[in-house]
């Protein structure tokens, strides 16, 4: 997993001193590291922002091998290259496919973050047979992808979860985006990576150790009941609805994000290493 090159500006040079704390952001599903950018120009100057792109994702082709460890080993990988550009505890935020990532990086190595802020995302499913089920599924969209990426991006753009998406004016500059993706690398990725392959975090909520924060749109009946759940079982988190937003609420209503995610932070400071 690679991050942006130093000169990107998602790496935003610490130029106050003592050193801007430092966020780590990962992406959805088809996205990029860049579609952070207008988030993280909003907290220009205060904070140095990392986002890096997923294997199959933005500038990052490399291809994931499907397999019991793939979602711990691209964690690993994550956490070694956050750990060459910043050395002390980051400020962990993750949306959908990123949010589920960012909980499990929160839950198995608390020690390197600071807080997390979990965007439309869940702790995966509870049966093996859903997760069964849910691969089935995850290996059928990835050859839809594979065989027919505009077909898929219509039919995936369709589905309820993205109706708000459409209806921002910022859509058409999103799917423009997305069909800048490589098919193959994204259908590896989904494979690997996808709530099938999931490791089950439900269970370990509980024993939680970071401030964390669960977003929810207000739209996305779905995953406002999945972190209402994930609230009322994780000590020392907080729940945030998003009134008028569906599943991309930072895209929706990014100032209302920026600014909820920058007081979240501040009301969790430690200082930098």
């Amino acid at each position: 997993m690679t991050m942006h090159p130093p000169d990107d500006q998602l790496r935003m040079p610490a130029t106050a001193e003592p050193p801007l704390p430092a966020i780590l952001f990962l992406h959805g599903f088809l996205g990029c590291g860049r579609d952070w950018l207008p988030v993280a120009g909003l907290l220009e100057g205060r904070f140095r922002c990392l986002a890096p792109d997923f294997p199959g994702h933005g500038a990052n082709r490399q291809r994931l091998d499907a397999g019991p460890s793939a979602f711990h080993d691209a964690a690993a990988g994550l956490l070694e290259e956050a750990g060459r550009l910043h050395a002390g505890p980051l400020h962990l935020v993750g949306y959908s496919m990123g949010g589920r990532m960012a909980l499990y990086l929160a839950l198995r190595f608390p020690e390197r973050f600071a807080t997390a802020t979990i965007v439309s995302a869940s702790p995966g499913l509870r049966t093996e047979e859903e997760r069964r089920q849910r691969s089935l599924g995850d290996e059928a969209l990835a050859e839809s992808l594979e065989h027919g990426f505009d077909a898929f991006l219509e039919q995936w753009y369709d589905l309820p979860l993205f109706a708000t998406l459409k209806a921002d004016p910022a859509f058409n500059e999103v799917l423009a985006a997305r069909r800048q993706g490589d098919p193959s690398s994204l259908a590896s990725c989904l494979r690997a990576l996808g709530t099938g392959s999931q490791p089950p975090l439900w269970e370990e909520l509980p024993g939680n150790r970071l401030p964390i924060l669960f977003c929810a749109g207000e739209k996305d009946a779905k995953f406002v009941e999945i972190a209402r759940q994930m609230v009322n079982l994780c000590p020392g988190s907080a729940l945030d609805i998003f009134p008028g937003c569906g599943h991309t609420l930072h895209v929706e209503d990014r100032e209302r994000f920026a600014a909820r995610l920058e007081s979240f932070i501040n009301n969790h400071r430690i200082l930098p290493i």
